[in-house]
């Protein structure tokens, strides 16, 4: 469970930069919730990720993770049991390290009962070998070949199996499938699903196509300003439209989603 309370973030303070990126966010996540979330540039979207991350301490208000408060925890602790994928395929894994060492690293940093410099086994190699395989695209017959050879669907699939081989508490995913083509980003996206899924994940998913805030998970979020203006789920959720979920954007904030790239994908389905 999430549970982060009343949270601001102000950066460049007292200067003529000053940019509130945060303000008085509140936001609770049961346990397997799945929750979707869009905005436009500067809805402060990153910067939620980055506050429940560790990149930054907030200014006020508190963060709790399954009961345990991680205000002021660092970001290299929460990195063992907090998962994270960016928009850029080249963030999230080493490119010059091979496809097992960068399994061996990720595995290494959340496992609870094994050290960061500890030996990988035989049998954690072949484990490997099989969560690989499960992504179908032929990379557990490649597990000695540096990262950085291989195309960025497969980096992203890659980043993923890293970021829950071992099932973390809570899994946050920066616009993942944005810098893939569409047909390597369904595939990201399908692969996503079931990995949540079956693991029965708590997900933050940040997506920048409307529809897919929809369909994707069971909740979706709306920001802007540095705050959640709207959240639906359940069946309310099933009943909306995008120009639904737009009026609503509208109804809260007073102005409409000036968004470019948003509007482009809404029209377009992309």
């Amino acid at each position: 469970m999430l549970n982060i309370v009343s949270i601001s973030k102000v950066f460049n303070k007292g200067t003529v930069n000053e940019k509130k990126a945060l303000s008085g966010l509140s936001l609770r996540l049961d346990d397997g919730d799945f929750a979707t979330i869009v905005g436009s540039n500067g809805a402060g979207k990153s910067t939620l990720f980055n506050a429940i991350a560790g990149s930054f301490y907030v200014d006020s208000g508190y963060i709790e993770l399954d009961g345990n408060d991680i205000t002021y925890e660092k970001e290299h602790r929460r990195s063992r049991y907090i998962g994270r994928l960016f928009q850029d395929p080249l963030q999230g894994s080493a490119p010059h390290m091979t496809i097992e060492e960068n399994l061996a690293i990720a595995y290494l940093r959340a496992s609870r009962d094994k050290k960061p410099l500890s030996r990988i086994t035989a049998a954690e190699r072949e484990k490997f070998r099989e969560q690989l395989s499960l992504l179908g695209m032929g990379l557990e017959d490649r597990m000695k070949n540096p990262v950085g050879l291989l195309s960025g669907g497969q980096r992203q699939a890659l980043t993923l199996l890293m970021a829950t081989m071992v099932t973390p508490r809570i899994l946050l995913l920066d616009e993942h499938t944005a810098a893939l083509d569409p047909a390597t980003a369904a595939k990201v996206l399908d692969l996503t699903k079931a990995i949540v899924a079956e693991r029965h994940i708590t997900c933050l998913m940040v997506t920048h196509n409307m529809s897919q805030a929809l369909e994707m998970g069971n909740r979706t979020l709306m920001m802007d300003g540095g705050r959640i203006v709207f959240d639906v789920k359940g069946e309310e959720r099933s009943k909306m439209s995008v120009n639904d979920l737009l009026k609503k954007f509208e109804q809260n904030t007073g102005g409409a989603l000036d968004n470019d790239r948003i509007l482009l994908s809404t029209e377009e389905g992309v």
